[in-house]
């Protein structure tokens, strides 16, 4: 019988931690990985699990294959947990895409209808802005006021905001791509310690999205929405939403409105938790929530090593 440890949360990244190859090593020892993957890859009508495990990257990394291979590396990773352990996070929360991670594996949406989401939503993300419209960079080592004071003077009437706040003194911002190479040289000239371009096709998150989210919050009124079995924060605006037209609304929003990470990281240590465990390939997350909260344990779960880390955490309590 499992237990909810109201001092845990698992959360899950976005895009950004997919790479070819991902989730191989634990597929060797759990077959929940490549069954949830088939599953996903019954709905979406291509092979998934060979195009995460081979490749090629380019591929992968197109936003309509990114989006359904996360929140499958997610789903199959919190099955393998669910399987090897009986403790049960109170609350979750994902990073953008990651949030429908988290829907999922708190009992909202059914993974196939998840995937199916997802997929659309990369594809309405790609059709609402042309490859080389838009742009997101990451800006390193300057205060959150004065990125948005950056944006601001950058944006000569084009779109240009920040977008995600992933940690202290890490801001991306997107927008048109003219706009973004003006903020990346003011961002400079203000003494950011880096501006660097991302290597994505899409500009999330800002207002360049309104035409993607409307069509994703028509895509959801055919899908059921269950209430969550946990506390579920979402990340557009730090709350829960338990109502079916709550979370669609709060899912059509995310897509044009920044993501408050740091907030979010915040508010799970402001309900007593200690221990925030990432639930997918890779440490992206890790690295954020240790500078947002460094008194906190943090964990990581994407290879037989960091699962049975956890496993051992819990099982010495």
């Amino acid at each position: 019988m499992s237990t909810q440890n109201n001092q845990l949360a698992f959360v899950f990244p976005g895009q950004g931690s997919q790479s070819v190859g991902m989730l191989t090593e634990m597929a060797e020892s759990y077959p929940d990985i490549k069954d949830t993957f088939a599953q996903a890859s019954s709905v979406l009508g291509l092979d998934l699990w060979t195009l995460v495990a081979d490749g090629p990257a380019e591929d992968l990394n197109q936003t309509h294959n990114t989006q359904p291979a996360m929140l499958a590396a997610g789903v199959a990773l919190w099955k393998v947990w669910c399987a090897h352990s009986d403790i049960r996070p109170a609350y979750m929360a994902g990073h953008s895409l990651g949030e429908y991670t988290a829907l999922v594996c708190s009992g909202v949406l059914d993974f196939a209808d998840a995937i199916e989401l997802v997929a659309a939503r990369g594809r309405f993300m790609q059709q609402a802005v042309p490859e080389g419209v838009g742009a997101m960079a990451a800006v390193l080592g300057l205060a959150d006021e004065q990125v948005i004071q950056v944006c601001r003077d950058a944006a000569q009437g084009e779109v240009c905001a920040a977008v995600n706040f992933n940690s202290p003194g890490q801001v991306v911002i997107a927008g048109n791509s003219a706009a973004i190479d003006r903020a990346m040289a003011a961002a400079k000239e203000a003494v950011a310690r880096r501006a660097l371009k991302l290597p994505v096709s899409v500009p999330s998150h800002c207002a360049l999205m309104q035409s993607a989210a409307e069509k994703l919050y028509a895509k959801m009124q055919d899908m059921p929405f269950a209430e969550p079995d946990v506390t579920l924060l979402h990340n557009v605006d730090v709350s829960v939403h338990k109502g079916a037209e709550e979370i669609r609304l709060a899912l059509q929003q995310q897509l044009f409105m920044p993501v408050r990470w740091v907030d979010t990281v915040k508010a799970l240590t402001e309900q007593g938790v200690t221990t925030i465990a990432e639930i997918a390939p890779g440490k992206v997350l890790m690295g954020l929530n240790k500078r947002i909260v460094k008194a906190a344990d943090h964990f990581t779960v994407y290879n037989p090593d960091t699962l049975n880390k956890l496993l051992e955490h819990y099982a010495n309590d």
